[in-house]
């Protein structure tokens, strides 16, 4: 967090490399706010974190602007942990703060109190819904040391569910004010529904 005085510094990880197959079209360039979804979330974690980065796969690398750090997925783990890990290999001392590219409503008010309300002792601090009361890892601060666990997890683990993971170490669990902003967008159906909760917002 910029200004703060943690040891361990905060960079940000927007995951814009999956392929979006429920939706139908890249999850991360829908504008919801008036500009690409990635977009609008580096910006939020600009505002909150010591660095920011996309994380892509290496064909959508020329589609992106010079004007943002982009970290390639390395390609050497399962599921949504390739990105995170790969953005953990490239600087392992910081604490990551990921974001799937999927959550419109997610706010600064909301990141910054998951950033106050980050726990540096635990593996990760994450967002959990008052109804589920279930780690949300596509929106959590990562520990550097809880990342190497998770490397060492996934040489043994049958299921590469950061989730899983989460739920089975030592977790700082943090609930938002309103479970509204945990909300992924992953279907036409979702985004639909979201068309009626944020407006104005351009075509798909």
């Amino acid at each position: 967090m910029k200004g703060s005085i943690r040891d361990t510094p905060i960079y940000g990880l927007v995951l814009a490399g999956g392929k979006s197959t429920r939706m139908g079209t890249d999850k991360g360039l829908i504008s919801y706010h008036g500009m690409p979804q990635q977009e609008y979330l580096y910006g939020l974690l600009q505002n909150i974190c010591d660095e920011t980065f996309l994380s892509i796969r290496q064909e959508q690398k020329i589609l992106i602007s010079k004007k943002f750090n982009t970290i390639i997925d390395s390609d050497k783990y399962r599921g949504p942990f390739n990105g995170i890990l790969s953005a953990h290999n490239k600087y392992p001392e910081v604490a990551w703060l990921v974001l799937a590219c999927d959550l419109p409503l997610i706010d600064l008010r909301a990141l910054s109190f998951l950033v106050e309300s980050r726990d540096p002792s635990k593996v990760a601090t994450s967002f959990a819904t008052k109804k589920t009361n279930l780690p949300e890892p596509l929106i959590t601060i990562w520990e550097p040391k809880g990342l190497k666990e998770a490397i060492n997890y996934l040489k043994t683990a049958q299921s590469s569910c950061p989730r899983k993971f989460l739920i089975n170490n030592a977790t700082n669990l943090v609930h938002p004010a309103m479970d509204e902003v945990l909300y992924n967008a992953n279907s036409t159906g979702d985004y639909e529904y979201i068309k009626s909760k944020i407006t104005p917002i351009n075509g798909i």
